[in-house]
Order: C-alpha cells, then structure tokens, then sequence
C-alpha cells in the first residue's frame, strides 16, 4: 500500500477518498489520526461530524470513536459530540457508526443513547446498539440496559439477535432463553 501523507487534511483526504467504509486506505489513515492524538485531529473530525455527507460523517464519528477510547485525551469530549449526533442524526450509517463508536468508548454514559436507538426501525441500527450495549451497560450492568438487550436477543433479524445474546453471555454468562 502506498504511503499516506502525514499531516490531518492529508489523512482525512485519503480517508475519504476510499469509497469502502472498511477500506484498508481508509482504516491506516483513521489509526494514524488516532495515534496523533492532537487537538488539530479533535477539531477536524468534530468538523467532519457536521459535514454535508453521510460520507464525511460517518468518517467524522469513526475518527472521534478511536480518539476518544479509554486513556486517550479526546475521551471526555467525544461522547458529547456522539450523543448529540445519536438524538439528532437520520442517516442510518452514521447511526451505526455512532453506536459501534460508543462500543469503543465503553462509556457508561452513552447508555440512555444506545437504548434510545435499540428501538430503531432499521435493523443495521439495532445491530449497532447490540454491539454497543454490552460494553456501555456499566459494573455493576444497569437494569434497564440489560433488559434491552435481552429484547434485542428477540429481535426478528437474526444477526441483531445473535449479536445481543453473544452480548447477554459475555455481560451476564446467561445463555438460558426461558427468562426472555
């Protein structure tokens, strides 16, 4: 793979120019603004969560989900982007994006988000809260969160459900269905 300029616009311009969300291009240019760990990194991707975009967005709340991981110096101010993103957003990728960056953050405080789009119409939104809920839940894991979960088990969509029981049994070591 060709080598990717080093400095945010040069990053986030290879990012973007990847069309796959998955891309490799796109993935080594998110890690290496992630490994900056800068304010100039902070600004543009908050910038991009309020891009024109889907596109922008999406790469916008990626950024933001691998900044603000545990440790890192953007933790406490990425949540409230995301959050807003999450009460405010219609596109469904971006939804999906904020839920697994959620997942990523494992923030106790993006819970009422996640179950807030739990109930979500589109089932890549729902299986982006499955993801999210086991690792926001907290210690001990919050009732309420908990009993979102085990509703996302019965989901109709099989990969939603199959992801929140994998989710039920990791928080819970409960693989028992009689209580659902």
């Amino acid at each position: 793979m060709a080598s990717i300029g080093g400095t945010v616009r040069d990053l986030v311009t290879a990012a973007l120019t990847d069309p796959d969300p998955d891309g490799a291009a796109r993935w080594q240019a998110i890690t290496l603004l992630q490994k900056r760990a800068d304010h100039e990194t902070f600004t543009e991707a908050r910038r991009l969560c309020a891009g024109a975009t889907s596109h922008e967005r999406i790469l916008g709340v990626d950024i933001l989900g691998q900044l603000g991981r545990p440790g890192l110096p953007f933790a406490h101010r990425s949540m409230p982007v995301l959050r807003y993103i999450a009460a405010s957003e219609h596109d469904v990728m971006v939804l999906y994006s904020v839920l697994i960056a959620f997942g990523h953050l494992k923030d106790p405080k993006a819970l009422p988000s996640v179950i807030d789009l739990a109930a979500h119409p589109d089932s890549r939104v729902r299986y982006g809260a499955a993801y999210a809920l086991p690792n926001v839940l907290g210690d001990p894991p919050d009732e309420e969160g908990l009993a979102t979960l085990r509703k996302l088990a019965d989901d109709p969509d099989e990969d939603v459900a199959d992801w929140a029981r994998l989710g039920m049994a990791l928080v819970t070591g409960d693989l028992d269905d009689s209580d659902r």
